[in-house]
């Protein structure tokens, strides 16, 4: 039997993990009918200097799932992160759990694995992953129906996750003072980013809104709740009758002057392998430095 059309008046309880190494928010979503939980964009800890892996991050996660007796259902992650390396595996062999990920994932793999100069041996046809959604496919979290919507833009295989009256918008959207994503990263595309966030914000207004990342513009406090409405109205970037063109000119010339994420080449050759760090040829984790590729 197919699931039902997801209820968007179910309210799941939502707990926040801040890693303040990456600005990064995940989060744990508790199925209100059930013990059932999701694991969003968990995040393992890396050194770079020292080329070293901790998990301080997701051991709060454990801690949290374990103390609450819950049972961990799904591990996403709303896209192939460029500022932190996934924790996936790890939660995974914890707590047990599917791992899922845009099935857009194989672009994102095809791209970076020329990139990083991967062998045969790298498979780019998202096989690593447990699951891989489409647009508006429909998952349970125990007896919440949730769904997924493809929010390319800032990657191709971007996904905006709905779970009850929650999304998860992954980088496609900041809180109102933050604006929106970058869109300059290989496969990116700031007019395709426009029209995500648009989709995005066709969700009703109440629907409660949780943002990756966030960075306390002008100093205020970091935040990672807000609401659709808030978002339409609000905006920096898009809220407001801002168009598609005023929007593609602001990305543009704002992306132009970033610099890159510090932990974005060994965050996209981990992260692209659903969280796994790879190996050289004797078996020792190893990761490369593509010099004037990105």
């Amino acid at each position: 039997m197919a699931d039902p059309t997801p209820d968007m008046t179910v309210h799941p309880q939502v707990t926040s993990f801040f890693d303040p190494q990456s600005n990064t928010i995940s989060y744990v979503v508790k199925d209100p009918a059930s013990q059932s939980c999701a694991a969003i964009d968990v995040v393992m800890n890396f050194d770079y200097a020292a080329g070293r892996l901790s998990f301080d991050c997701a051991d709060q996660m454990i801690a949290h799932i374990t103390a609450n007796d819950l049972h961990l259902e799904w591990i996403i992650e709303t896209h192939v992160h460029a500022d932190h390396l996934s924790g996936a595996p790890y939660l995974q062999e914890k707590l047990g759990g599917k791992i899922g990920i845009g099935e857009h994932i194989q672009s994102v793999q095809d791209t970076f694995g020329k990139i990083f100069n991967e062998g045969t041996e790298f498979q780019r046809d998202g096989s690593q992953f447990d699951a891989l959604f489409a647009d508006q496919d429909i998952y349970r979290v125990g007896e919440m129906s949730c769904f997924a919507l493809h929010t390319p833009g800032h990657t191709p295989a971007c996904m905006v996750h709905v779970m009850g009256d929650a999304a998860f918008a992954g980088d496609t959207l900041f809180m109102p003072d933050g604006g929106s994503a970058r869109a300059d990263f290989p496969g990116g595309d700031a007019g395709q980013l426009y029209d995500s966030i648009h989709r995005v914000l066709a969700l009703p207004d109440a629907m409660r809104l949780f943002v990756c990342h966030d960075y306390g513009p002008g100093g205020r406090a970091i935040s990672w709740e807000t609401t659709v409405g808030e978002q339409r109205r609000a905006n920096i970037h898009v809220g407001g009758d801002t168009s598609r063109d005023a929007f593609v000119k602001l990305r543009t010339e704002r992306d132009a002057q970033l610099a890159m994420p510090k932990l974005i080449i060994p965050s996209l050759q981990v992260n692209m392998r659903a969280g796994e760090v790879p190996v050289d040829g004797a078996g020792n984790l190893m990761l490369k430095v593509p010099v004037n590729k990105l």
